[in-house]
C-alpha cells in the first residue's frame, strides 16, 4: 500500500483569461494589415471603392483589439456584428458576394475562432451567413450605393490581387483562429488533467484521515444502508454487520424512532442528532449525528458516549438534589412562620408595655433596656418576614390576596412608616401622586411592601441632605412607582447582582443593616403581578427603581404629563 510521501501533489497552472492575450493579437494583425492597406491604395489611387471597403474593415479590427476578451458576454458578440456589418458592406462595395471582397463575408467567423468557444463559433458562422445573405439580395435588387461608388469598377489586374490578398487575409485568419481554439482546447485538457492529479492526491489524504480518526464515519442512503465505512467503531458495535445489515440493525429496538426521526430531520433540514444503544451492548451509549449529502444521501458520524452520559446524568442528578435540598429548605421556613413570628411578637409585646411603663414606673436602667429590646425585637421581625416571605415564594405558597383599592393609599402609607427613618437620617422624603384616584386591582399588602422596601434601600445609601423622591401614575394599562434617590448610586458590577435573593451592594456597614431580600421581594411581587422590575443608576450620582405592575381597572386614555402632579407633592422633610 502507498504511504501518503508516495504521491505528490499536482498544482494546476493559473487558467488565462478565456480568450484573451490571443485574440487581442490577432484583431491586432488584421488592424495593421487592414490600415496599412487602405493607407497604401488611398496614396497610390485616392479614396476610391478598396481604398473604402478596406478602411471600413478596420473599425472591427480596432474593436476586437479593444474587447480582447470576447469569450463570453455582449461585447464579443457586438464585435462579431461589426465583423458582419464591415465585410458585408466591403462586399458590397466591389460587385457583391461575386466580387474579389466577398470573402470578407466570412470575417465573423474567423474572429469568433479567435475568441474561441462553441458559443462564439456559432454566432459568427450565423452572422457570416446573413452577412452574405443581405448582400446577395441588395444586388439582387438592384440597390444603387451612394456618390455613385458602384459605377467606379478596378482594373483587372487589381480585382485580382485585391481578391487574392482578400481571401489570403481571410484564409490566413480563420486559420489562426482554429489554431488558437485548439490550443487553448489542448490547455485546458492539461488543466483538466492536472486538476484531477490532484483531486486524487487530495482524496488519498482525505481518505488516510477519515481511515485514521478516532470515530466512525459512514455514507449512507435514505434507508440507513452503508454505501462506505471510515474509522473505528464505537465499543460493542460489529462493522461487519452494520455493513451488510445497515444501520438500524445496529440500533436497540427501543431507540430505533428516535434514529429514523434524526435521519428524516437530516433529509429534510440539513442536520439531524440522535442517541441510542446498541443492539449487541445495550448498556453502551452511542451518538449519531446526520448530514445530507443528496437528496438520498446522508453522511454519519457515531461515537461512544457512555462515558459522557453517565457525566451528563451525575450532574442531572446532583441538580435535581441541589433543588429538592433548596425546595425543602423554603417549605421548612414557610412552615415556621407561625413558630417564628408567635414569640417575637410576644417579645415585642411585653417589651412595649415595659418601656411605656402601663403597670407602673420602672427604673430608667430596665426603662432603657426595654426600649431596646422592642427595636431590636422589630428590628428582627422585620428581617424574619422577609426570609419568610421569600421562602413562600421560592415554596410557591404565597398566594396574592387581590382587591380593589385606590394605590394612592397604599403608597402614603408606606410613605408614612419610613417617615421616621427618613428624619432619623436627615434625609428629604416626597411623594408625587396624581390628583385622580388610581384605581387598581392588586394586593395591597405586596403594594405596599414594594414601595417600603425600595424606599427603605433608598434611604440606606442616600447620606444627611439628599433626597429620595417616590411617584405613582398611570402609564399606558400600567400602573408605575418609581422610587429615585441623590444617594451613592451602585456600582455595574453589583447591579448586574441585584434583584436575586440574599445579593447585596454597597460597603460592608450598609449590608449589615439587610438580609438582601428587599430587591429580590420587590422583584418576585411584581412578577406575581405580572409586571416588571427595571433598575437604572448612575455611580456617584444616585439610584431610580421602575416597577410596573399591570393593574389598573380604568387605564387613562393618554398618559398623564409628570408635570401635571406638581399640585399632588406628599412631602416629608427631615426635623433640623
Amino acid at each position: 500500500m502507498a504511504t501518503p510521501t508516495d504521491t505528490a501533489v499536482v498544482a494546476p497552472p493559473k487558467p488565462p483569461p478565456p480568450g484573451g492575450g490571443d485574440a487581442g493579437l490577432w484583431h491586432a494583425v488584421w488592424t495593421l494589415a487592414l490600415a496599412t492597406g487602405a493607407g497604401g491604395r488611398a496614396i497610390l489611387a485616392g479614396w476610391d471603392p478598396i481604398a473604402i471597403s478596406l478602411a471600413l474593415m478596420v473599425v472591427p479590427a480596432l474593436a476586437g483589439w479593444i474587447v480582447r476578451r470576447g469569450r463570453e458576454g455582449l461585447p464579443g458578440f457586438l464585435v462579431l456584428l461589426l465583423w458582419a456589418s464591415a465585410g458585408g458592406s466591403a462586399a458590397m462595395l466591389l460587385g457583391g458576394v461575386a466580387g474579389p471582397l466577398g470573402v470578407f463575408c466570412l470575417t465573423p467567423v474567423a474572429a469568433a475562432s479567435a475568441f474561441g468557444g462553441r458559443r462564439r463559433m456559432s454566432q459568427g458562422g450565423a452572422l457570416a451567413a446573413m452577412a452574405a445573405a443581405v448582400v446577395l439580395m441588395l444586388k439582387l435588387a438592384g440597390v444603387a450605393l451612394p456618390y455613385g461608388l458602384d459605377a467606379v469598377t478596378p482594373s483587372e489586374a487589381a480585382t485580382m490581387w485585391l481578391g487574392a490578398f482578400a481571401l489570403g487575409a481571410t484564409g490566413l485568419g480563420l486559420a489562426a483562429g482554429l489554431l488558437m481554439s485548439n490550443r487553448r482546447t489542448a490547455e485546458a485538457e492539461r488543466r483538466a488533467e492536472a486538476e484531477a492529479s490532484r483531486l486524487r492526491s487530495d482524496y488519498y489524504w482525505l481518505e488516510y484521515f477519515l481511515h485514521g480518526q478516532p470515530h466512525l464515519l459512514l455514507l449512507l442512503d435514505h434507508e440507513g444502508r452503508v454505501k462506505g465505512s471510515f474509522g473505528h467503531p464505537p465499543e460493542g458495535m460489529d462493522v461487519s454487520a452494520l455493513i451488510e445489515n445497515g444501520l438500524m440493525a445496529q440500533v436497540f429496538d427501543g431507540d430505533r424512532p428516535a434514529v429514523r426521526a434524526a435521519m428524516d430531520e437530516a433529509l429534510a433540514h440539513e442536520w439531524g442528532e440522535a442517541g441510542f444503544a446498541t443492539e449487541g451492548s445495550p448498556d453502551r451509549w452511542t451518538v449519531v449525528a446526520f448530514a445530507r449529502l443528496g437528496p438520498d444521501e446522508l453522511a454519519a458520524s457515531i461515537r461512544d458516549a457512555t462515558h459522557q452520559r453517565a457525566h451528563e446524568a451525575g450532574l442531572e442528578q446532583a441538580r435535581a438534589d441541589a433543588e429538592a435540598l433548596n425546595a425543602g429548605k423554603s417549605r421548612f421556613l414557610a412552615n415556621m412562620s407561625h413558630e417564628l413570628r408567635t414569640p417575637l411578637n410576644a417579645i415585642i409585646g411585653f417589651s412595649d408595655i415595659m418601656r411605656t411603663a402601663m403597670f407602673g414606673p420602672l427604673a430608667p436602667k430596665y426603662a432603657e433596656y426595654a426600649g431596646l429590646i422592642h427595636e431590636s425585637g422589630g428590628h428582627l421581625l422585620d428581617l424574619i418576614n422577609d426570609v419568610l416571605d421569600m421562602s413562600k415564594i421560592e415554596a410557591e405558597r404565597f398566594d396574592l390576596a387581590r382587591e380593589e383599592f385606590d394605590a394612592r393609599e397604599a403608597v402614603s402609607a408606606a410613605l408614612r412608616l419610613v417617615r421616621v427613618q427618613a428624619d432619623a437620617n436627615g434625609v428629604a422624603l416626597r411623594g408625587v401622586l396624581p390628583a385622580q384616584p388610581l384605581e387598581v386591582d392588586a394586593d395591597r399588602r405586596a403594594l405596599k411592601q414594594i414601595v417600603l422596601n425600595l424606599v427603605s434601600n433608598a434611604l440606606k445609601f442616600t447620606s444627611n441632605g439628599g433626597q429620595v423622591t417616590v411617584t405613582a401614575r398611570p402609564q399606558g394599562e400600567n400602573l408605575e412607582i418609581t422610587v429615585a434617590d441623590s444617594g451613592v448610586g451602585i456600582s455595574k458590577s453589583d447591579l448586574a447582582r441585584l434583584g436575586r435573593p440574599y445579593e447585596q451592594a454597597g460597603e460592608a456597614s450598609q449590608r449589615s443593616k439587610g438580609t438582601g431580600l428587599g430587591l429580590s421581594l420587590v422583584r418576585a411581587f411584581a412578577e406575581l403581578h405580572g409586571g416588571t422590575m427595571s433598575i437604572e443608576s448612575t455611580l456617584g450620582e444616585g439610584t431610580a427603581v421602575t416597577v410596573r405592575l399591570p393593574v389598573l381597572l380604568d387605564a387613562p386614555a393618554e398618559t398623564p404629563d409628570p408635570a401635571s402632579f406638581a399640585g399632588n407633592v406628599v412631602a416629608f422633610k427631615p426635623q433640623r
